[in-house]
């Protein structure tokens, strides 16, 4: 007689401590672009790391449920799953650990959704609870190159990587942006330059068209999931080492965050 062998409980997982912050200012930087910056003695349950990519999870609790933050988890999933907060991952764009405090930038599209339109009513001593940070990728001063593929999700990160690199990197950064008003990347180095593009369509052809730099790059490419598994194929063609490779979905098109997040973790969701 064989056993099966249990799977581990994912709930049985301590908790991660959940940073219940206040908006400390709110900031329109393009009729698109919504840049809150939070902090708090909450900031002490942030764990930081030395990413450009940095991000948190958001926690928006219906407020017709009374929920009081930290919020229980473990009490609403086994009791009151239905009043669970909804999640939503979002780049740091910058974050300061002396005077605790980060900011989050927003990109406006209509009032659907949980995120975009929190942010858009969001006002000076509102709470937001969050937990993080995340992250992984950062510039490798020892790279020969910087190949950094986006849409306007990634900007954030693209912005904080252009910032961490060292003076003398050369690479190109190809921007996926429909409104020129939201094409704002701080300096980039000397030797990188800067495509920007107006849809994924001509992100995925100007990656296509890349006439590429001698050396191997060291690469970021994040965006909308069906594109950035297109672009994953040029990458391969040209021998790109998995290792050399921070990839990944932000949103997939035609799903709801939660359907999104879900799928991550079935075929679908995947980008190899």
């Amino acid at each position: 007689m064989s056993t099966t062998p249990s799977t581990p409980d994912r709930s049985a997982r301590p908790p991660r401590p959940q940073a219940v912050m206040t908006v400390q200012e709110v900031t329109r930087i393009t009729p698109n672009l919504i840049r809150i910056k939070v902090g708090g003695d909450g900031f002490d349950a942030i764990s930081s790391n030395e990413s450009t990519d940095k991000y948190v999870k958001l926690m928006f609790a219906d407020p017709a449920h009374g929920l009081i933050p930290p919020y229980d988890l473990t009490d609403l999933r086994e009791n009151s799953p239905e009043k669970l907060p909804r999640n939503r991952t979002y780049t740091v764009r910058e974050i300061c650990e002396d005077e605790k405090w980060l900011s989050v930038d927003f990109v406006i599209h209509g009032d659907e959704g949980v995120a975009g339109p929190w942010a858009k009513t969001a006002q000076t001593g509102d709470t937001i609870v969050m937990v993080g940070a995340g992250g992984k990728y950062r510039p490798n001063p020892d790279a020969q190159w910087h190949l950094l593929v986006a849409d306007h999700t990634a900007i954030p990160a693209v912005s904080a990587a252009l910032e961490a690199m060292d003076p003398e990197a050369r690479g190109i950064v190809i921007a996926a942006v429909t409104d020129e008003a939201d094409r704002l990347l701080p300096e980039a180095p000397a030797g990188v330059t800067v495509v920007w593009v107006d849809d994924d369509d001509e992100l995925i052809a100007a990656v296509r068209g890349l006439d590429w730099p001698e050396g191997t790059p060291q690469v970021f490419a994040h965006g909308e999931r069906e594109t950035i598994k297109t672009i994953r194929t040029v990458f391969k063609e040209h021998a790109v080492p998995r290792e050399a490779l921070s990839i990944s979905a932000y949103w997939a098109r035609g799903r709801a965050e939660d359907q999104f997040q879900a799928e991550k973790r079935e075929p679908i969701g995947k980008i190899d």
